[in-house]
């Protein structure tokens, strides 16, 4: 080799030697920064995870199941479409016959011409939206109330302890509502009491037999407070959900109006005894959730009659908790104002 040739070799090997300089002085300043800050510790984990990947799909191969040999299928891009050990598998993507299913967006992708083909149809069950299955009448819908007049009230029925008794003496309803009620009536007696008058007679039958002998259209009841100091909400509440079953076996055509317990005056509610406004709110609570709204209603008037407190208004009652006659008339137009057809 002449001095031609060798200073022509030495030429190019310098102008390699510029050519990559940059690139291995950014090499080596990356080897020394790595291992100066964290001695290479943020690549062990994915370089760790390289090797074995190698290692597994050396395995494959070694045991024949390289992707087009075993039948799995592989992407343009070579990727594995199979379960390989130690991959995440993502779902939603399943293959089947070479074709990729792709359950996202319902089309069919053949691997080989990337055409799109429309899904075939399914056989079988297919899962639905359980709420699309919900009969419309039992999905909750808002009560529409009707103001109506006195006639309304011509083939109902009002039951309940001296507050209703009130209601008969200065509501205007006694020559044309029916009342069953007496001062004292509790849930627990309700029924066995002897407080219904015989026309042309002197004794009187229970409300029992009274039901059962004439059919109503509605029934207003409003019962609890004589229960106040007698047992728990609980104990009140197993009565009253059986009292008012009890009427819809006796009156199946009738629609029932469960009405809240008045509250009493604040003053009343703090005496220190066993009727609180506190005790009446947990059972009215109770009552409400009776309430279906189709056949059986809730309704409160305690929001007209009590005062800032959460009492009944001291001016509306005379003895703190029953209505003065002059108040009834709140009571009543709250309930024609809040009727069922």
């Amino acid at each position: 080799m002449n001095h031609a040739e060798n200073k022509n070799i030495w030429s190019k090997m310098k102008e390699k030697l510029h050519k990559y300089s940059f690139l291995g002085c950014l090499l080596l300043a990356g080897i020394v920064f790595f291992t100066w800050t964290d001695n290479w510790q943020v690549y062990t984990e994915p370089l760790q995870e390289t090797y074995t990947k190698g290692v597994l799909l050396a395995e494959q191969l070694v045991e024949g199941k390289w992707p087009g040999i075993s039948g799995e299928q592989s992407d343009a891009t070579g990727s594995v479409s199979g379960n390989v050990p130690g991959e995440n598998v993502q779902t939603g993507d399943t293959v089947s016959d070479g074709n990729q299913t792709d359950q996202t967006m319902g089309t069919v992708q053949s691997p080989a011409t990337g055409e799109e083909a429309a899904m075939p149809e399914t056989t079988g069950t297919e899962t639905q939206d359980p709420t699309a299955t919900v009969p419309v009448e039992e999905i909750p819908q808002e009560v529409v109330y009707h103001t109506v007049d006195d006639s309304y009230f011509d083939d109902a029925v009002f039951i309940g302890d001296s507050r209703t008794v009130g209601m008969y003496e200065y509501g205007g309803l006694e020559e044309t509502s029916t009342f069953y009620a007496s001062t004292g009536l509790t849930v627990y007696k309700m029924f066995d009491s002897a407080i219904v008058s015989v026309p042309g007679q002197k004794k009187k039958i229970t409300v029992e037999e009274a039901l059962s002998e004439k059919q109503f259209a509605k029934i207003y009841l409003m019962i609890g407070i004589n229960e106040m100091g007698t047992g728990t909400v609980e104990s009140f509440m197993k009565a009253y959900g059986e009292a008012v079953q009890h009427l819809q076996e006796l009156q199946p055509d009738a629609v029932i109006y469960l009405q809240a317990i008045m509250k009493v005056t604040t003053e009343r509610s703090e005496q220190g005894d066993y009727i609180t406004n506190e005790g009446i709110e947990a059972r009215n609570a109770e009552i409400a959730k009776l309430a279906d709204d189709r056949k059986i209603f809730f309704l409160d008037v305690n929001p007209l009659i009590c005062d800032e407190t959460g009492g009944m208004v001291a001016s509306y009652t005379y003895d703190g908790v029953h209505l003065k006659a002059q108040y009834i008339p709140i009571w009543l137009d709250f309930l024609k104002e809040h009727a069922v057809e």
